[in-house]
């Protein structure tokens, strides 16, 4: 009788709270030409995949400085936050793709999205990366089913990419954003051979602001066919680049939602920030 007692409540548990963990984090690689090397990607792949015609809208999400592609996984939680968030029909059942860009040891190995010398991974990210996983796994193959979201370094990234390929994605999510280093926000070395030294100016090459000051009127039209949303900490030290792109953004026209939430450049508020941006991605994904 107490078997069928402690049985019986268990199955009550088990109709309680919804079964998770149908869909799948899956350990991908591409190999590049360009890098000459091997790139790892993390992979979500959502429930029923496998059963799936497709295609899947598909979420580009880019790791900070010193992290690497496991980090929205094992520090974000991402599989959990987004088997939740469609379960409740906030965010649409989709393909998360999070590729390597970088290495803890930022000293010896190169980091960044952007192209410098003997790391042309922009050129990768659009020109390998994306054909192989939308391939692959039957997902993306046009802007209206292409989001890209990072933190941080990521997070930088994911602004310059949609303002150099806005025909490429129907919505970015920064968080936290590294937009610009022309006051050194991120301390970089002296020594310019130093590898973290290269990813500093890159970012300051590339800078997100300073492209709001030449964007053209054509420029600025297929900015305003992207969805934009900025969302940084009140204690971030980067707040000011944002609040300055967000300026930039404004005067010129183009819409774009910006919040400024508690908190500092840290997991805890970026845990935050992905429950709001995968609901923002899904929104703006079409059919």
């Amino acid at each position: 009788m107490k078997k069928i007692i402690l049985l019986l409540g268990a199955l009550l548990c088990v109709g309680a709270f919804p079964l998770s963990g149908r869909s799948r984090m899956v350990n991908e690689s591409v190999s590049s030409k360009i890098l000459g090397q091997t790139i790892a990607v993390n992979v979500y792949l959502p429930d029923g995949f496998d059963a799936s015609k497709g295609p899947y809208p598909v979420l580009y999400l880019l790791h900070g400085l010193t992290d690497d592609h496991k980090a929205w996984q094992e520090r974000g939680g991402l599989q959990t936050v987004l088997d939740e968030l469609v379960g409740t029909g906030e965010a649409v059942p989709m393909v998360v793709v999070m590729p390597r860009a970088g290495d803890p040891d930022t000293h010896r190995y190169q980091n960044g999205y952007f192209n410098v010398r003997n790391w042309s991974y922009e050129d990768f990210f659009f020109g390998e990366l994306i054909p192989a996983l939308e391939s692959r796994y039957h997902c993306g193959g046009a802007k209206a089913r292409r989001a890209v979201s990072g933190l941080s370094m990521g997070g930088g990234a994911s602004v310059v990419y949609c303002q150099r390929h806005p025909d490429m994605f129907s919505s970015c999510y920064a968080m936290s954003p590294w937009l610009d280093n022309k006051n050194n926000e991120v301390g970089m070395p002296a020594d310019k051979e130093d590898r973290l030294y290269l990813t500093g100016a890159s970012v300051r090459e590339h800078s997100a602001v300073d492209f709001m000051d030449r964007a053209d009127k054509d420029a600025l039209d297929a900015l305003r066919s992207v969805k934009w949303f900025l969302d940084c900490g009140d204690d971030d030290y980067l707040l000011h680049l944002s609040m300055d792109l967000y300026a930039k953004m404004r005067q010129k026209g183009v819409k774009c939602e910006f919040r400024v939430r508690n908190g500092s450049h840290s997991w805890e508020y970026w845990h935050t920030a992905l429950r709001l941006s995968l609901p923002f991605a899904s929104r703006n994904f079409s059919r």
